[in-house]
Order: C-alpha cells, then sequence, then structure tokens
C-alpha cells in the first residue's frame, strides 16, 4: 500500500489510512478533539536546532541540499521507528505522513525525505519487501 503525504489541516480522504503527525512541534490551538491526525511522533520531525537554522529571522535559511543532509543524518537515530512504518506498508495499510499547515511544497518539506526513508527501509519481520524511488528531494529540489 501506498505511502502519501498531506498537510495535518488538509481534509482527510477515505484512502488515507494511517495519518501520522510527524512535526516536531504539535499545532498550535487544536483542541483533542480537533486532531486530524491517529497519532504524533515528533522525533520524526526535523530536530529543533535544525527547524532554527530553517526558519529562522536572524540569518539566511539554510540550502535545501544542507537540510537534507542534516535531517537524514537525525533519522539514524529512528531506524525503528523508520522500519516499523515500512513494516506496516509492507503489511498493505496505507500511511499518510502529516506535516505543518505551512508547509505548502511537499518536494521541499521533511515528509518527502521521510517518505524515502520508509521506501526504502527494509521492514523487520518476515513480510519485507522494499521499494525505492526517485524523488524531486534526492535532486537537490523541493520545502522544509
Amino acid at each position: 500500500m501506498p505511502i502519501k503525504t498531506r498537510r495535518w489541516n488538509d481534509p482527510p480522504d477515505n484512502d488515507e489510512g494511517y495519518r501520522l503527525l510527524v512535526t516536531r512541534y504539535r499545532p498550535r490551538g487544536v483542541a483533542k478533539a480537533d486532531e486530524t491526525w491517529d497519532a504524533w511522533e515528533p522525533k520524526l520531525g526535523p530536530s529543533k536546532e535544525l527547524h532554527r537554522e530553517v526558519y529562522t529571522d536572524a540569518s539566511s535559511p539554510i540550502s535545501w541540499p544542507q537540510y537534507r543532509r542534516q535531517y537524514l543524518n537525525e533519522q539514524k537515530a529512528n531506524r525503528g521507528l523508520i522500519e516499523g512504518l515500512a513494516k506496516r506498508v509492507a503489511a498493505g495499510e496505507t500511511i499518510t505522513l502529516l506535516c505543518s499547515a505551512a508547509c505548502t511544497r511537499e518536494s521541499r518539506c521533511h515528509r518527502s525525505i521521510l517518505k524515502e526513508l520508509i521506501e526504502g527501509a527494509k521492514p523487520t519481520g518476515p513480510s519485507s519487501t522494499r521499494s525505492s524511488r526517485s524523488t524531486d528531494a534526492e535532486h537537490g529540489e523541493g520545502e522544509h
């Protein structure tokens, strides 16, 4: 089944399956009853330090290739989480990765990199499958 990406405030479609919020910070002002996600995993969002390097008023944000390298390095610590998601996808579950309402370009967002990591991960367990796809993020294009 596929891995999809959306913003947390996009209206859910019927085929989105498990909606996982992958932001470091929980959206402000959203009551528990109004959450549009099934679970929140802040570790899969960029670190506070990396977030600060992108969304800065004091200086120019870092480049997309630099952001991508740093995010990939940070996610090495979350290999188990990523493999667990890969296992769910391999078992036929659809997972939708949700990011910030402000993040309008999926190709320049960490969710596109995370999608690649999940697709490229070897799921733990007997039902392993491996998928590899080229995306804008691999070619240095793309939103944080």
